[in-house]
């Protein structure tokens, strides 16, 4: 039996290096041996975020740190604006529908980012807005908003806090939370940051904390300002993923071997032109433009004639490859390729040689070997950076 090769948004592939430090001996959380790995490793995580503030751990999934972030900066009746472009904007305005947050919802076509130009005329008419959320990298499409600049927009004509939903690109993407003026960014640990999910990951400014103090949020376990004390002890308040801990560690390990996070992003930044490359030379659709698209995951569009359920379900049974298929009313018309993480140039020409052959087998006309080659130009001509 062949292992599955997993190129899904998330959970994704965990290396071998992170799995045997999870495999360490359990340790207390309440000892100085759990100390210094706590504060040795939320310092490693910093360059990650771009920030210099402390990076708070909740052992979570990314959709409660999104909420803490919610429920600690804004309180019922206030009024937020959620920059929505897919699936997961949807969440940020569930969760402050939820809480009983006036939503001023800035929806884009699945597919399209957010401009500069977009939210600055949604804000014009907009008083009291509270916080603007926004998800950095949106999995159901495969779009990377430019929060940089939507952030200098905010900032510009807005008091309101920018928070943003990183979960499904920080660790290969480029994130400068300090310079850009991010306020709170969120993440998760199934995605790039290469390790099984349980584990979330908040950075926080010193605008944003100045909110937080004043809200008086009623939450407790996701009360931020708990995890603040507590980090300051090189702890957090209730029981963490302790093994989970030990491996991000590891990850660390593993991006300094790759020398750097810059070589991290450059390598992702390659994984996705080379899948980009390849669907243009087998003339099948990509569902975002080349500005947008994200480094992590990309959105293909169904190969003309298929039947995109029995070729997925042809791939993972004959070829053990297992991709994502599209959500909402994007399903049947898309497949998710994620290339995040634990996934290196190798695996994309391993994993587009094997969309080809399962091509051939649904006889979808194409020259053989042409996906492949597009896919290896790419990456030749950019091997010298990854060296």
């Amino acid at each position: 039996m062949y292992p599955t090769i997993l190129r899904h948004p998330g959970p994704t592939p965990i290396p071998q290096k992170v799995q045997l430090a999870m495999a360490q001996d359990m340790i207390s959380h309440r000892t100085e041996e759990f100390v210094q790995l706590f504060k040795e490793t939320t310092n490693r995580v910093k360059p990650i975020f771009g920030t210099k503030q402390d990076i708070l751990l909740l052992t979570s999934g990314g959709t409660a740190a999104l909420e803490a972030a919610v429920v600690n900066t804004v309180s019922p009746g206030e009024e937020v604006v959620v920059i929505t472009v897919g699936a997961f904007g949807n969440y940020f305005v569930s969760i402050c529908e939820k809480n009983g947050f006036i939503v001023h919802k800035l929806e884009k076509n699945w597919g399209e980012a957010c401009s500069e130009e977009d939210l600055i005329e949604f804000l014009k008419p907009l008083t009291n807005i509270k916080a603007v959320f926004v998800t950095y990298n949106e999995t159901s499409t495969g779009i990377l908003n430019p929060v940089d600049q939507l952030a200098k927009v905010v900032h510009n004509l807005t008091d309101a806090l920018f928070i943003v939903d990183g979960v499904s690109c920080i660790g290969g993407a480029p994130a400068e939370m300090d310079q850009w003026g991010i306020d709170i960014l969120v993440t998760g640990s199934q995605k790039a940051m290469m390790l099984p999910p349980g584990l979330a990951f908040l950075g926080v400014s010193d605008r944003a904390w100045k909110v937080i103090e004043a809200n008086h949020t009623p939450a407790y376990y996701l009360n931020l300002l708990s995890y603040r004390d507590w980090a300051d002890k090189g702890m957090t308040p209730n029981t963490p993923a302790i093994s989970l801990i030990m491996g991000l560690s590891a990850v660390c390990d593993l991006i300094d071997e790759e020398g750097g996070f810059s070589k991290t992003v450059e390598r992702h930044e390659v994984m996705k032109n080379m899948v980009r490359e390849a669907m243009k030379a087998l003339s099948i659709g990509l569902l975002t433009s080349d500005e947008y698209a994200s480094p992590t995951i990309t959105a293909i569009r169904t190969p003309e004639g298929l039947d995109l359920a029995k070729f997925l379900g042809h791939l993972k049974e004959n070829y053990y490859l297992d991709f994502a298929g599209g959500l909402g009313h994007l399903e049947g018309k898309i497949f998710r390729f994620g290339h995040m993480g634990y996934c290196f140039p190798s695996d994309i020409l391993e994993a587009v040689s094997l969309i080809e052959a399962g091509l051939q087998d649904f006889s979808y006309p194409f020259e053989p070997g042409v996906g492949v080659t597009a896919a290896q130009k790419v990456f030749l001509s950019a091997s010298k950076k990854l060296s």
